[in-house]
């Protein structure tokens, strides 16, 4: 039996493409065991899977001035000690890393125990875990043709990110009635990513009176996020957080409005749905989010806006552009060559055994 482990967290970002691999894996034999942090999100995530999990130390790696930049070295330290003691028990033919800081300590790891590691970067622009990662991995995959060139040739490959197949077995009927729509309204679907997004939800509440008079509006806003004031807004309903559902939301939305994640793009290329993309601003990130939405809207898959200069009258106006052109991003998705991700990595991973 071919033994692999995955690592990656800190976000269900740097999680739910390594789910995805999972069916796939199971059904070609492997024994599949995961490393992650201690107490992160992808412990609970995991957890559903019946999936070996270890924890290990890990601390975040900042690039500007923070006093646990003193103390989260030593965590990383730790992290790569615990990580090569699991890694020498469970002798895995292969690591797969899905990135995050909880990486760096397994990839190096395994590098260490000469383990071949595949990692996976999201966005256009490798972030620092991924860097200090890539000098010792084997094969470097990637979301963005743009990518490539910031990647070493003769370990980057395209392939896109892998999102969970059954995301594409939604019910339009069972997602209508969850929400209590029905079909007289085209319907919008907002989401934030797993934390949410204020500034986007915020925009559309604001935007609410206008968008409401031609459609229905389901909110996926984060934790802690619901407006207790729009409980009973005939036409929009909110959610916290959606796990078993989704796909039911993805298939009653006609469109939809989202940050600009990598793999939440990605999800909505797999699934060919028109959307707005409201990146999170460079004041509050490294940019990632928008370069991600470019590299986007420059294949023809979306429509993006600057949240900055973004107002609720700009919103419905971006909108209902978007719906009644919305064809023409769903013929440019369908024509894409990257949605056959997990076919691709699982393809890899078979390979760089074998050699």
């Amino acid at each position: 039996m071919k033994r692999i482990v995955f690592t990656g967290g800190g976000t269900a970002g740097h999680v739910t493409p390594n789910i995805a691999l999972f069916p796939r894996l199971k059904e070609k034999g492997y024994d599949i065991h995961y490393i992650g942090s201690y107490d992160g999100i992808e412990k609970r995530l995991i957890e559903d899977f019946r999936i070996p999990y270890y924890g290990i130390s890990t601390g975040k790696l900042r690039r500007y001035f923070d006093v646990k930049n003193f103390s989260d070295p030593f965590r990383v330290i730790k992290g790569f000690m615990e990580a090569k003691k699991i890694l020498k028990t469970l002798k895995p033919d292969i690591v797969f890393s899905k990135g995050g800081f909880v990486s760096v300590p397994v990839v190096r790891a395994a590098a260490s125990r000469k383990i071949p590691c595949i990692i996976h970067e999201s966005d256009m622009t490798p972030g620092l875990a991924n860097n200090l990662c890539i000098p010792v991995a084997t094969k470097v995959c990637c979301n963005f043709p743009e990518t490539l060139q910031n990647l070493p040739s003769d370990k980057a490959i395209l392939t896109g990110s892998p999102i969970r197949e059954e995301l594409l077995h939604g019910s339009q009927e069972r997602g209508l009635e969850k929400c209590k729509f029905n079909t007289g309204k085209p319907i919008i679907m907002v989401i934030g990513g797993s934390l949410g997004a204020s500034g986007v939800n915020q925009l559309v509440r604001e935007a609410l009176p206008q968008l409401l008079e031609d459609f229905q509006i389901v909110h996926i806003c984060g934790k802690e996020k619901i407006d207790n004031m729009l409980l009973t807004k005939k036409g929009y309903m909110q959610f916290e957080y959606v796990k078993e559902d989704l796909k039911d939301l993805f298939a009653m939305a006609d469109i939809v409005i989202s940050r600009a994640g990598a793999n939440a793009i990605c999800e909505l290329l797999a699934l060919r749905k028109p959307s707005l993309l409201i990146p999170l601003p460079a004041s509050a990130s490294r940019g990632d989010q928008i370069l991600n939405a470019k590299s986007f809207e420059s294949q023809g898959f979306a429509m993006v806006a600057d949240e900055d200069y973004l107002t609720a009258a700009t919103l419905v106006e971006k909108v209902q552009e978007l719906f009644f052109t919305r064809q023409s991003y769903i013929e440019a998705m369908q024509n894409s060559n990257q949605r056959n991700s997990i076919d691709t990595i699982v393809n890899l991973i078979e390979n760089t055994i074998k050699k």
